[in-house]
């Protein structure tokens, strides 16, 4: 009786030995990229949600920020538009310019730094925005961030010439000369300014999520592993003598 397959499989102990565990670590590293995406999805609609609900009025006191993250908040108080911090920004259309965050004393608890918005670089004079600096007692609609921590190749914050990368909240209340500010800042919704800046609603939730990608790309790598450590064991072709 012949037999049915042309060649009969035997794995060698080296290349088994090398294969076998490269295949677990790439397929291991597949799912766990699947995890990932399922937790970035997660995270990605928890803030999404966060800003879509009703707003909350912003505690005078916060013991533990974490929950109030990328929460639709109010808060009301007094800007000190006198003490503005400027936070170099891009628009949502890719033009320089700043932020301009703004402390906002409250009848209780510590002020809170608001970002009222971005402003083109001939904006940054508040003179030259008069209209938008709105005296009084308001209330700001807006979604509450925690700080920034420096991260990569973000610049150095500059408090000497009030120049921010990052929402340092501590620096920032320090080169303000405030003994503290909220452990959140709330950065206005896009309810517009009287003479139009600074521009609010400049928050943005978008997480990349490419770890569907990453685990297809590690499974791939596995698939290519085992055509290869199979195709290694295929007899080679007799050599004909003479």
């Amino acid at each position: 009786m012949t037999d049915r397959w042309p060649w009969r499989f035997t794995p060698q102990r080296g290349p088994t030995l090398i294969v076998i565990p490269a295949l677990l670590i790439l397929v291991a590293l597949s799912v766990w990229q699947l995890q990932r995406h399922e937790w970035k999805a997660g995270l990605i609609a928890e803030r999404e949600a966060g800003m879509a609900a009703p707003p909350i009025e912003l505690p005078a006191r916060i013991d533990d920020p974490e929950p109030l993250s990328f929460r639709h908040v109010r808060v009301t108080g007094t800007f000190r538009h006198e003490q503005e911090l400027f936070v170099a920004a891009v628009s949502r259309r890719g033009n320089d310019g700043y932020q301009i965050v703004t402390p906002l004393v409250r009848a209780e608890g510590p002020p809170v730094l608001v970002n009222r918005g971005w402003v083109p670089k001939e904006r940054k004079d508040a003179a030259t925005r008069a209209a938008g600096q709105i005296p009084g007692v308001v209330s700001i609609d807006g979604i509450a961030r925690l700080r920034q921590v420096r991260r990569g190749l973000i610049p150095d914050n500059l408090p000497d010439r009030n120049l921010w990368f990052t929402m340092d909240l501590p620096a920032m209340a320090a080169a303000l000369g405030l003994p503290e500010v909220a452990p959140v800042y709330v950065e206005a919704g896009p309810s517009p300014n009287p003479g139009i800046y600074p521009l609010g609603g400049q928050t943005r939730v978008s997480l990349p999520n490419d770890h569907l990608q990453y685990a297809a790309t590690w499974f791939m790598l596995a698939i290519a592993l085992a055509v290869i450590y199979v195709v290694y064991h295929r007899p080679k072709p007799a050599t004909p003598n003479g």
